[in-house]
């Protein structure tokens, strides 16, 4: 069994006692109670000028353990959101992570920016779940999800009025979350099966993701260099939760990757064209 898989294992042994709780009807009604979504495309999108960050809210994880000791998940996020984040990221998967639905409570109720429930997507519930609960983007991993699942959780993310960022790493990942309509497409250069880096893996898959779709470097993000070299290969936002919870002034990096992210782009547009 792979990491992904063992992982998955545990989301669905601990969403049955949140099913039984709470009916998918009654879940249902408080989503839709729930305060409009924000608009995380936009937030994302950014300019030409620059990069957009999601700022993670994140304990620990499979591959590195514990982080950082969060109590105050809220106070964070403020941080993040003064820094200059477009969008905050909360952990909500307890058993790799030490995340909670309390933790995106406590951050909806901190901050204004959109928010991405960060977990591993295996059943509709979920999604609802992450809606009543005001997250404003969700996780899709393709390599989790049938074809036919990716495309209709994508169309009850859109219908509930969210956005999804489509998780892949490898190129038939990439063509599968084209054809099933994402609009996010995160390139994660983390193998979830063995947990290894290649940060190599990004830029010809971002060469392969159409125009008009933003494209988001998840994991490997360690320092300026690292963000200047995703930003130079195409990256629009990037995600990053390690090298801001295990940092004094998560203000100061933000600030940094971000002109680190601006100067990359600027770069690429002196250069002249052949």
């Amino acid at each position: 069994m792979s990491v992904l898989d063992d992982i998955i294992a545990g989301v669905r042994e601990d969403l049955a006692p949140r099913v039984a709780a709470l009916p998918l009807e009654q879940l249902r009604d408080d989503a839709m109670s729930a305060v409009a979504p924000r608009d995380a495309y936009a937030a994302l999108l950014g300019d030409d000028t620059g990069i957009t960050l999601i700022a993670e809210v994140k304990r620990r994880s499979p591959s590195k353990g514990a982080l950082a000791d969060i109590d105050d998940p809220a106070a964070l996020a403020e941080r993040y959101e003064t820094g200059g984040a477009a969008v905050v990221s909360v952990l909500t998967e307890q058993r790799r992570f030490g995340g909670s639905l309390a933790d995106l409570d406590a951050v909806r109720a901190a901050v204004d920016l959109p928010l991405l429930r960060k977990d591993f997507t295996v059943d509709e519930y979920q999604i609802w779940e992450a809606r009543a609960h005001g997250a404003d983007l969700i996780l899709l991993i393709v390599a989790a999800l049938t074809d036919d699942e990716l495309r209709g959780f994508l169309a009850l993310t859109h219908q509930l009025g969210m956005n999804a960022l489509v998780e892949t790493h490898t190129t038939d990942e990439v063509e599968r979350a084209v054809s099933a309509g994402a609009k996010i497409i995160g390139i994660n250069v983390r193998n979830l099966k063995t947990l290894d880096i290649d940060r190599s893996v990004f830029a010809p898959l971002a060469a392969g993701i159409p125009t008009g779709t933003l494209i988001i470097a998840e994991s490997g993000v360690r320092d300026v260099a690292d963000v200047g070299r995703f930003a130079s290969d195409g990256a629009d936002a990037i995600l990053v939760g390690e090298a801001l919870v295990r940092h004094d002034n998560p203000q100061d990096t933000i600030a940094a990757f971000l002109d680190a992210g601006r100067s990359a782009r600027l770069a690429l547009q002196d250069q002249p064209t052949a």
